[in-house]
Parts: structure tokens; C-alpha cells; sequence
């Protein structure tokens, strides 16, 4: 089913080495096909490496080993591949990096065994356009991308449209568009509700707006949100963030336009992966009582 298996981690992770290797000796006492990210040489040296984008071109299957973060940068490069993956969690929470790294080996053999369950996630596709329509500017996010101010302490301004029609000019420190993966995320943060990750849904959670009658709301997933700015904004004050990774300006006439992703993120989890139990465990929920 995977004939070829891709390694990934965030490389500058110090205790990343004694992982790699255990799971790289486990791989290849099963005889797998194993190529390592070249980023990750100083942690593994003398393994087969290609660059991430190589991987993405070339493997059936990748493991992630880090953070949350670390599998967002991977996933980006990976969908539009229709490349499986698997995250190992070297992070603080772990919401998509979920399997623990004391049960790696187990879990990955359960996985190579069939035993696993798909949890395809869908990414937002964000395009700047000038005011000619011409592209500037086309990135994906899994989590979310949010509309922020820059260097300022003032709130901006923007226009919120969705399918072609006005929704409202809106004065905040910013909005963050969200999927229901990045419900977890900045969106958590600014009073976003969680969502399960199969449902197809946008949100959008203002950030410290202005009017308190200003909510976060939901639409459909097949919708197309547009943000211009307004007022006495200038493009100075504004930057564009997916994922918390890539930073975009926005020039004052330009459109800021967001839609789902043509393919989407395929995550592999064991068998009897429970969402719920992964936020009880993230967010410290309570238990069943004994």
C-alpha cells in the first residue's frame, strides 16, 4: 500500500536524532523504501534525502515528526500531491501531530498493516488580485488566514463580501478566516466555536472588532470570502498570514479573495482515532467519572 515512505521533522529540534533513528532502523528491518528529508542531514546522516518537494512528488506516504507547525508546512506542500500523512507529535498540543512519540513505532505499524482511518482535511486557497484582476499572490492554509493590523495600535477597516455580495465594512484589529482544522487555532482564541473537522464550513471570527454586535459566523465551505480595505486604512498598517507562516502585503486596492482548496489535506490516524479524546486531552476537558 506504501511502497515508498517519506521522513519529515522540524529540523531544528535538537532531540530529533534518536527519534529518526529508531523509526528509520524500524522501517528498514520491515523493508521499506525510506527517503529523508535533506534538511534533516545533521540529524541522520548518510541516509537517502531528497528535498520536501521531491517527497511530495515521490512517496506514498510521509511521517511528520514535530509540532502542529511543522505538519502545516508539510500539508501545504503535500495536498495538491494527494500525499498521505502521518504526524508524530514533537509539539506542545498536537491537535494534528497526534500520535506520541512513545507510540510511534506501534502506531506506524498499524498504519503500514491497514489499519488506519483517512481524515482529509480541506485548505483554504488565498489570491491577492490588484485592481486590474491580475494575480499578485496565491498560497494555501490549512488552519487559517487571518487579515491583521501591522506596527499599529489603531484597529483598520475593511469590507467583508461573500459570494459576491456586501456583508459589512468592518473596524477591528482583523479577521480570521478559518477552516474547521484552524477552528482549534487562532480562531479558538478569538471566541470561534470548534467545529468537527469533516464538516464542510468557513468561519469567520473577528478580531477585537469594534461593535459588540460583531460575531464570529459560519458558511457553507463552497463560498468565497472577499476583503477589501476601506477607510482611513492605509496598506502600510495591514498584512495577510496563512498559517501563521507565510506573511502577504496588501496593497489599498487590491482584494484579498479566499475559497476552498481544490485538494485537500489527507491525514492518516490508527484505527479508533476519537476526535473528542484528543480534545479532552488538548484542552484538559473532564473525564467520565468513575
Amino acid at each position: 500500500m506504501f511502497r515508498h515512505i517519506g521522513i519529515t521533522g522540524k529540523s531544528h529540534d535538537q532531540q530529533l536524532a534518536s527519534l529518526l533513528e529508531r523509526l528509520w532502523r524500524h522501517l528498514q528491518e520491515r523493508g521499506e523504501q525510506l527517503t529523508l528529508d535533506e534538511r534533516l542531514e545533521e540529524h541522520l546522516p548518510g541516509c537517502r534525502m531528497a528535498s520536501l518537494d521531491t517527497l511530495a512528488e515521490t512517496s506514498d506516504l510521509v511521517v511528520v515528526i514535530g509540532g502542529d507547525g511543522t505538519l502545516l508546512h508539510t500539508a501545504r506542500i503535500l495536498a495538491p500531491y494527494d500525499v498521505p500523512i502521518v504526524g508524530v507529535n514533537r509539539g506542545r498540543l498536537g491537535f494534528l501531530a497526534d500520535i506520541a512519540a512513545d507510540e510511534m513505532l506501534g502506531s506506524i505499524d498499524r498504519i503500514l498493516a491497514g489499519n488506519f482511518e483517512e481524515d482529509p482535511r480541506f485548505l483554504l486557497r488565498t489570491r491577492l488580485e490588484n485592481s486590474a484582476g491580475e494575480m499578485a499572490s496565491d498560497n494555501l492554509a490549512l488552519n487559517d488566514v487571518v487579515l491583521h493590523k501591522w506596527l499599529t495600535a489603531r484597529m483598520i477597516e475593511f469590507e467583508l463580501w461573500i459570494n459576491g455580495r456586501f456583508v459589512e465594512s468592518q473596524r477591528s484589529d482583523g479577521i480570521i478566516i478559518s477552516t474547521p482544522t484552524g477552528s482549534t487555532a487562532y480562531a479558538l482564541s478569538g471566541g470561534g466555536p470548534l467545529v468537527y473537522p469533516d464538516l464542510d464550513a468557513i468561519l469567520l471570527v473577528p478580531i477585537c472588532p469594534h461593535a459588540l454586535s460583531n460575531r464570529p459566523i459560519m458558511v457553507s465551505g463552497s463560498s468565497t470570502i472577499e476583503l477589501r480595505l476601506c477607510g482611513r486604512t492605509t496598506a502600510n498598517d495591514v498584512r495577510v498570514t496563512c498559517d501563521g507562516q507565510t506573511t502577504l502585503e496588501m496593497a489599498a486596492d487590491s482584494r484579498l479573495l479566499i475559497s476552498k482548496a481544490e485538494h485537500p489535506a489527507r491525514l492518516l490516524h490508527p484505527a479508533g482515532h476519537d476526535h473528542f479524546k484528543v480534545l479532552r486531552n488538548k484542552l484538559d476537558w473532564g473525564g467520565r467519572r468513575q
